[in-house]
This record gives structure tokens, C-alpha cells and sequence, in this order.
């Protein structure tokens, strides 16, 4: 029998072994993870050489892997039955962590004062934070060659390690891990476990954990879609998702330029923050061929896709020797962009494909998309396309899209119409409709206090303006008959400006009333009286916003104005309360009047004096 062979690491790999120790994992359960990966891939490279038609030592054994727990002795042990490693192949990938570049590298991390997760990602030291819980690793591996005999490897992290020849070896590699005492933890069955099923549950290859098969959930997401069954898709879903509801929709699909990605991703059918359940974080997972990466992970996906749940398998991640953070920003940015304008251009075919489970799913979710559109300009447009609003033009509890709204314009239409109204009913009797009525031009109905929010921020659609009925510049120019004579109106208005006073800013004829006899407008053109109330909302115990200032507009057509032409030429004082009253009616009409009390007061006098006058 050989003796056993002794090595000694450099003293600049013993830096970086202490480093990897360490400095460089935030968990110390990532080594499980770690070696269970390694494990995988000696069990994906026998499988590559089967493949190939090279002879195979013990070819009967198929590729699997086993871990085994002994509480009792603490230890923990990993064993596959992949392709081992020759004694070159043990000083290779066991004895040597780092090559040409290790003096470099430290000499940046003495620079820096701290590990450069850029440059040690090159070196694949993952086997080594094993020592972060570990006293003493015995490693016993035989190569897949027939021809070749097995080693044993031993290391206390530190010093160095002996090799020496062992006899009597299966094909594969067994890792026993001596645990530190403040890592016996690791030795107990639950323990490891959890962290399996947490990070390994989609490896390729049967985990026994103490002879009971762990991993029983295949990774879905990197079959072909054709070969799938629905139930297996709903099973998953299940897994991932932890809801026992079908999912509303399913997307699975894989690119390779400009990345390789596999994804498959679930849309629920509920929305659990409607539930009250507060704001929902991602629950999408971040795995590299199969292995988990990031739990929920963050950057993925925008914020207004929070609801989503599922998987993102991507090879070309450039991750740093823990696994457990993007090395590049940029390109975790492009996966963003990629795997969102994706997700989007599904819903789109979806809404065309599936109406009624995208009428379902707009009513769950549409608060997350106006959510991006008011938050993401990258996405901005693809968002629009997928908003809903009641309009004018149809039937009402039907939606439209601004896609087929724009289809439906006329010629003389130019821009977008929306009025925010509480219900329809009301949208259809305000005031602020009437001219669009009159000239058969359609309105969208929006309902959610937070939509002008929205129209504000998208702006134009298909490069058309988007204007909401209210704002004071809205000019039609809808013809009236009837009217006070062109001067008589303007003495009117200056009349009305006089006796109201600070109550209202401008007092002008309007253009756009038909059959109201007036509508205040908010002066600020960049602010309405329900965005106030919005800013109002969002910081209560905040300072109150500015005062609105609103104009008023009346229509020179209407009976009402023409009696009170003539009445302010014989009763003042009557014609003053009747155009306080007639402000506050508009005001009513607008929404605007927050305290009706002095209004009440004001027509319980006025109908007195009309029926004494009867």
C-alpha cells in the first residue's frame, strides 16, 4: 500500500480559503447547496460520457445521489455515483483553488479591504465552504474509468491535505463532513432536510436524505411545454405557489437570445392584497440549471409584478462564488426588461385570445397595472394597451380598450376623452359630458379615483393626447341656440364675477355646456379637484393643499340664465342668492362641496320666497 501523500497550500491559497470561509457566505447552510450541486454535476457529466459511448465502471449503478445524517458521531455525509475524479483530478479541483491569478486577486482584496466578488467568482471554490462548518472533510472518490483505482482526501481547511490510495471504492465521490460544535445542527435530519428541499428540490438526479427520496418535483419549467400535462402544470403550480386554486393564467416559454431563460410563470387567481393580506412581495424564484439561486428574488421582475409566482432558470447569470448575488447589475436589468415585456406581450395575446379570463383577471390585478404605467416608462406603452374602461360608445358593464377605441375615432376627433366619474350613471348626467354627448364623440368612463393618476402619467396612447372632460382648457365649441346675446352674456359673466368675488376665479361664457346651466372648472391646469383629494389622502396629518381655485362657466342658452339676466335688473339681492345657489350646484356637480350646510340654508330661503311669491 502507497503511503499517503502530504500537501501544503500556498500561503496565498490559504488567504483565500480564509475568505472563503469566512468573509464570502452570508448563510452558513449554503454548503449544502454547494456540495449537493457538485454532486449533480458529476452525476450530469456520467450521464454526458454514458451518452457518448465511453466505457463506464460500474455502468448498472445509475447516477443518483445520498446524504446521510449521524447526530450521534456529528457528521454529515454526501455521496454520489457521478464520474469521481482520478488522483490528478483530486489535486486539480480539491488542492488547487486558485491558479495564475490568486496574488492579484488578494492583492485587490487588500486594496479594497474586502472580498471582490467579480474576481473570485472565477476560482469555483464552492467544495470549501464546507470548512465554514466543518473541522475535518474526508473526501473518498473513484473514477467513472475502468482502469483507474480510488483516493482518499483529507483536509483540516487550514494547513493542507493528505491523499491516500483506498481500496474497495464504488464509481462517485463521498464527502464526510466532521461538524464544528457550533455547527452540529447540521447533523440533524430536519435540518438538513429543509434546506435541501429548499434549494436542491429540482436536481435532476434522486436526493435520499437517510434513505427517504426527497426530491419528487420535476423542474417543469425545462421540459418541452408540448410534453406536459395539465395536471402537471396545476401540481407545480401547487409546489411553488403554495395556493390549492388552479392558477388564472400560466405562461412557459424559453429564449436564448438575448439570454437563455426558461421561465414558467403563474398568474393566481386571487389578488391577495385585495384579500388584506397587506403588499405581497415577489414569491418568483431565481434558479441556474436547477439550483436555487434567490428565494423570491428581488430585481426580477418590476414591483407592479408582485403577483406573480413561479420560476426563472437562466445559465447565463454571471453569479459570484456564493451563488447568492448578481455580479452584474446591467445584465440582471436586461432579464428584467426581457422576462416583463414578455409577461406583457402574454397578456395581450391573452385579452385577444381569452376575453372573459381577461376581463377576470383585469378585475383582480388592474390596480398593479396602473401601478406600472404610473411607475415604469419602460413599460409605459405595453401597459397601456392592456387597460379597460367602460365608455360612452357601449353598453354599460362593457370594456374597452384604447387600442379599439382609437379605431373608432372620426376624423374630426384628435384626442382621447375621460372623465372620472363615481359610477356611470353619474358620468352620464354631469355636465362635464354634455358637449361630448352633443357632438357624438365618445368618453371614457373611469371609475377609480386613482385613474386620472394614470391618464396623467400615460399621457397619450398611439400618439394621440389623452384629456379628461374637466380640465379648463377642454374647448369644443359646441353651437347653441338661443342664446343671450353675445354682450348680454359678457355683462352677465362680469355681473356674476362681481357679486361672487373671491368665491370663484374667472367668470366666463362657456362653450362646452348643453344643457346645464353652469360648471365650475379648476383654474390650475396641471390639477383637478379629485388629484387633491388623492394628495390629500396619501399624507393625512400632512399640511392641507394649496386652495383650489375655480372658475365658472355659464351657459348663455339655458332658461335659467336668461331669468336671472332680467332678474338682477330688478331684485339684486335675489338674483345674489340665486347665483351663490347656482355656484353650488355646480360645485355639487364637480364633487366639490365638502360642508352643504350654508348651501341648505341658502334654498330653504330661496324656496320661501318662491312660495310666498306664489
Amino acid at each position: 500500500m502507497s503511503q499517503a501523500e502530504t500537501h501544503h497550500f500556498q500561503a496565498e491559497i490559504q488567504q483565500l480559503l480564509n475568505i472563503v470561509i469566512h468573509s464570502l457566505y452570508t448563510d452558513k447552510e449554503i454548503f449544502v447547496r454547494e456540495l449537493i450541486s457538485n454532486a449533480a454535476d458529476a452525476c450530469e457529466k456520467l450521464r454526458f460520457n454514458q451518452s457518448s459511448g465511453r466505457p463506464i465502471l460500474q455502468a448498472d449503478i445509475p447516477p443518483g445521489i445520498r446524504v446521510v445524517t449521524d447526530e450521534k458521531a456529528g457528521t454529515i455525509t454526501i455521496t454520489d455515483t457521478g464520474v469521481g475524479m482520478t488522483h490528478g483530478e483530486l489535486v486539480e479541483n480539491l488542492g488547487t483553488i486558485a491558479h495564475s491569478g490568486t496574488k492579484a486577486f488578494l492583492s485587490q482584496i487588500a486594496k479594497d479591504k474586502k472580498p471582490d466578488v467579480g474576481l473570485i467568482g472565477q476560482f469555483g471554490v464552492g467544495f470549501y465552504s464546507a470548512f465554514m462548518v466543518a473541522k475535518k472533510v474526508t473526501v473518498w472518490s473513484r473514477s467513472f474509468a475502468p482502469d483507474e483505482t480510488g483516493w482518499q482526501w483529507t483536509s483540516e481547511g487550514m494547513g493542507g491535505y493528505e491523499l491516500t490510495p483506498a481500496t474497495d471504492l464504488s464509481r462517485g465521490t463521498r464527502i464526510t463532513l466532521e461538524l464544528k460544535d457550533d455547527a452540529k445542527n447540521f447533523a440533524i435530519e430536519s435540518t438538513i432536510q429543509r434546506i435541501i428541499q429548499r434549494y436542491s428540490s429540482f436536481v435532476p438526479f434522486p436526493i435520499e436524505l437517510n434513505t427517504k427520496r426527497l426530491n419528487t418535483v420535476q423542474a417543469i419549467w425545462a421540459r418541452n411545454k408540448n410534453e406536459i400535462k395539465e395536471e402537471e402544470y396545476n401540481e407545480f403550480y401547487t409546489f411553488v405557489g403554495h395556493d390549492h386554486e388552479k392558477p388564472l393564467f400560466r405562461l412557459h416559454f424559453s429564449a436564448d437570445a438575448p439570454l437563455a431563460i426558461q421561465a414558467l410563470l403563474f398568474v393566481p387567481q386571487r389578488n391577495f392584497e385585495s384579500l388584506g393580506m397587506g403588499r405581497i412581495d415577489s414569491e418568483v424564484n431565481l434558479y441556474c440549471r436547477k439550483v436555487l439561486i434567490q428565494a423570491k428574488a428581488k430585481g426580477l421582475f418590476p414591483e407592479w409584478l408582485r403577483f406573480l409566482k413561479g420560476v426563472v432558470d437562466s445559465e447565463d447569470l454571471p453569479l459570484n462564488i456564493s451563488r447568492e448575488t448578481m455580479q452584474d447589475t446591467s445584465l440582471l436589468q436586461k432579464l428584467n426588461k426581457v422576462l416583463t415585456s414578455r409577461f406583457l406581450k402574454y397578456l395581450d395575446e391573452q385579452s385577444e385570445k381569452e376575453a372573459d379570463a381577461y376581463e377576470k383577471f383585469y378585475a383582480e390585478y388592474q390596480r398593479f397595472l396602473k401601478e406600472g404605467v404610473v411607475t415604469d416608462f419602460i413599460h409605459k406603452e405595453a401597459l397601456g394597451k392592456l387597460l379597460r374602461f367602460e365608455s360612452s360608445s357601449l353598453e354599460p358593464g362593457k370594456h374597452t380598450s384604447l387600442v379599439d377605441y382609437v379605431k373608432r375615432m372620426s376624423g374630426e376627433q384628435k384626442d382621447i376623452y375621460c372623465l372620472l366619474a363615481p359610477n356611470r350613471a353619474a358620468a352620464e348626467a354631469s355636465p362635464y359630458f354634455e358637449v361630448f354627448r352633443d357632438r357624438k364623440f365618445e368618453v371614457l368612463f373611469l371609475y377609480d379615483a386613482w385613474d386620472e393618476f394614470v391618464m396623467e402619467h400615460l399621457h397619450e396612447f398611439d400618439g394621440r393626447p389623452l384629456k379628461l372632460a374637466e380640465k379648463a382648457d377642454l374647448n369644443l365649441g359646441a353651437k347653441k341656440d338661443g342664446a343671450l346675446a353675445e354682450g348680454a352674456a359678457k355683462d352677465l359673466a362680469q355681473w356674476l364675477k362681481d357679486t361672487l368675488g373671491d368665491k370663484v376665479g374667472e367668470v366666463r361664457v362657456s362653450q362646452r355646456l348643453v344643457e346645464s346651466p353652469a360648471v365650475v372648472v379648476d383654474a390650475d391646469k396641471f390639477m383637478t379637484a379629485n388629484m387633491r383629494r388623492i394628495m390629500k389622502a396619501m399624507k393625512p396629518d400632512g399640511p392641507e393643499p394649496a386652495a383650489a381655485k375655480h372658475d365658472f362657466e355659464i351657459n348663455p342658452a339655458h332658461p335659467i340664465m336668461a331669468r336671472l339676466d332680467s332678474m338682477r335688473q330688478k331684485d339684486t339681492a335675489l338674483a345674489g342668492s340665486v347665483a351663490e345657489q347656482l355656484l353650488d350646484n355646480a360645485r355639487v356637480a364637480a364633487g366639490l362641496l365638502e360642508d352643504p350646510r350654508a348651501m341648505l340654508t341658502r334654498l330653504n330661503s330661496l324656496l320661501e320666497k318662491v312660495l310666498t311669491k306664489d
